[in-house]
This record gives structure tokens, C-alpha cells and sequence, in this order.
């Protein structure tokens, strides 16, 4: 009886963390496909994979940048914006009160003049090679390796010989 109690609680628990990765991905899911957003509000901060290497050096391509949703922005911040259907994050060289111009750090020209309505927020952490890792687990192969291996593991360990 005491081993199906420990055992109902590991249950519990991941039950618990399950239940709450879910809820995420069904609200990030509602605001991108059922609301429309551009992007994810999660708490007033959103994240984006970067593609190009136009801010090498501080940011490089397949990084990951968490962004605080925000319009207030200085000089000299690396923010996000929208310009077309895009998402481009590069840095404030320039700001007065109509416009904003950025400019990549890898780039040698500035970009074209954008409004405070065009920013989506301030960049305020980087996760680096992050993309890269994205693109091992999305392959099918290493997902069932993954599963199979949790499977074998909680098999292995998880039964304790008799006496």
C-alpha cells in the first residue's frame, strides 16, 4: 500500500506539470490561431527565434530573444519591431519624438525611420544557440528515441527486485 501511495504522488506531480505545460500551449495556441496576434503576450513578454546574422556578435542567428512588451525605448536598446509581415530586432541608434531609427550591429547602414507603434518591445535576454535545439527535437526520430528511452528507464528503475 505505502509503494502505490509514492507512486500515485510521482503520478500527481506530473499530472500537475503537465497539466500546466498544456494550459500554456493552449493559451499561446488561442492568442496566435483564434485571436489573430502577430505574436504570443505571455505576461507582457514575447520571444522570437532570430534568423539573420544582422546583429552578430550580441545576437546571432538561431538565438532566441525574450522581448518585454513595451513602448518606452532608448537609445542604444536592442528592441523588436514589425516592419511589413516581418519581426526585426536591431538596435536604437537614433530617437526623437516622431520617429526611431535602428540600424543592425553587423549591418553598415541604418534601417528605414519606424514609429513608436511599430516597436513591439525592448530586448531584455538572450538565449543563444537555442534554434538549433528546436530543430533536433522537432525530428520525429529523436522524439521516439526520447520517449522509448523514458519508457526503458522508468522500467528499468522504476520495479524493485523481491525478496
Amino acid at each position: 500500500m505505502n509503494n502505490l501511495k509514492k507512486w500515485y504522488q510521482k503520478i500527481d506531480f506530473f499530472m500537475i506539470v503537465l497539466i500546466i505545460i498544456l494550459v500554456i500551449v493552449l493559451y499561446c495556441y488561442a492568442q496566435l490561431k483564434i485571436l489573430k496576434k502577430d505574436y504570443i503576450n505571455f505576461c507582457g513578454y514575447t520571444i522570437f527565434r532570430v534568423i539573420t546574422g544582422s546583429m552578430s556578435d550580441a545576437i546571432n542567428p538561431q538565438d532566441i530573444v525574450v522581448v518585454k512588451i513595451t513602448n518606452d525605448v532608448n537609445v542604444n536598446d536592442i528592441i523588436t519591431y514589425k516592419n511589413n509581415n516581418d519581426f526585426i530586432t536591431h538596435r536604437v541608434i537614433q530617437k526623437d519624438e516622431k520617429q526611431l531609427i535602428t540600424k543592425g550591429d553587423a549591418n553598415n547602414s541604418q534601417d528605414t525611420p519606424i514609429t513608436q507603434n511599430d516597436v513591439v518591445g525592448k530586448v531584455i535576454y538572450i538565449v543563444n544557440n537555442v534554434g538549433v535545439w528546436i530543430n533536433v527535437f522537432k525530428t520525429p526520430q529523436v522524439i521516439i528515441a526520447i520517449i522509448v528511452s523514458i519508457i526503458a528507464i522508468r522500467y528499468i528503475f522504476g520495479s524493485k527486485p523481491k525478496n
